[in-house]
């Protein structure tokens, strides 16, 4: 018997095929022989390992709507969640209160920083060219802009930002090469691996950050950073020159460190 796909998923494709809402899949079977066509596709595609993300096409992230495929990470939960931690924490932010993205991938940390805090300076910052392709396509289709720039942590930033900087958001690579190699094959094999992995620790991007960041960010600056959940210790030591504490995702495990410049961190 050939394998099948849950119902949810089904219904996620069939959106996807006929571009009709969830009540509308449900309402009526598909009768376009051009829908259906699409459809069989995008199940066997599915059937093959490839994420439902990607065969949708597009994914929410809090006030925004993503194009997503291979150049860039699916964002996850988690990191919607680091978005509405880093909004909280700033509360307001205007013209002069720049906001970065390092491993701007999709776009989504930056996209979403720019719709909550419009006059804001928002900078998204990726060493992968497609990726910022795919972050600029989601900036024109959301209507928002942000700078987005190429190269490695905030080095490409306009050096008249240097320790002015009022937050940096980032969703680094964080897992070690063991890890990955331990991933599920729909990840493994599909989504980018420079996003995933920093090294053979799994902290060295996180390391490098915390080295880089404290130099762009102005005194009481932010830096807000999905960790591994096993990395919580080992983060608040790289972070040592910033007041910083971890914080608990909606799982309860250990995944985000709020770090601040200068001033105490917590509120």
């Amino acid at each position: 018997m050939a394998p099948a796909l849950p119902a949810h998923e089904m219904e996620r494709l069939a959106m996807a095929a006929t571009g009709r809402t969830r009540a509308g899949v449900l309402a009526s079977p598909i009768a376009d022989p051009a829908e259906q066509a699409r459809l069989d596709l995008l199940v066997e595609r599915r059937l093959a390992g490839e994420p439902l993300q990607y065969l949708e096409g597009s994914i929410p992230f809090g006030p925004v709507e993503l194009k997503v495929d291979r150049r860039a990470l699916i964002p996850r939960p988690e990191t919607e969640q680091l978005w509405e931690l880093a909004a909280g924490l700033l509360g307001e932010a205007g013209p002069g209160t720049p906001l970065v993205d390092v491993g701007t991938g999709s776009g989504a940390l930056a996209l979403a920083l720019k719709h909550a805090f419009p006059t804001a300076p928002v900078y998204g910052i990726d060493r992968s060219v497609a990726a910022l392709d795919l972050a600029r396509e989601n900036a024109a289709a959301n209507g928002l802009e942000v700078a987005f720039l190429e190269g490695d942590l905030l080095g490409p930033l306009p050096r008249a930002l240097r320790g002015r900087v009022e937050m940096v958001v980032a969703n680094p690579p964080y897992l070690s090469e063991a890890e990955w190699a331990a991933l599920p094959d729909e990840i493994r094999l599909h989504e980018p691996w420079e996003a995933l992995v920093a090294g053979p620790e799994g902290t060295e991007v996180l390391a490098r950050l915390a080295a880089d960041a404290y130099w762009w960010l102005g005194v009481g600056g932010w830096l807000v950073c999905e960790i591994g959940e096993t990395q919580g210790e080992a983060a608040l030591g790289l972070y040592g020159m910033y007041e910083r504490e971890v914080r608990a995702d909606l799982a309860g495990r250990p995944r985000f460190l709020v770090a601040r410049k200068g001033a105490p961190c917590c509120r």
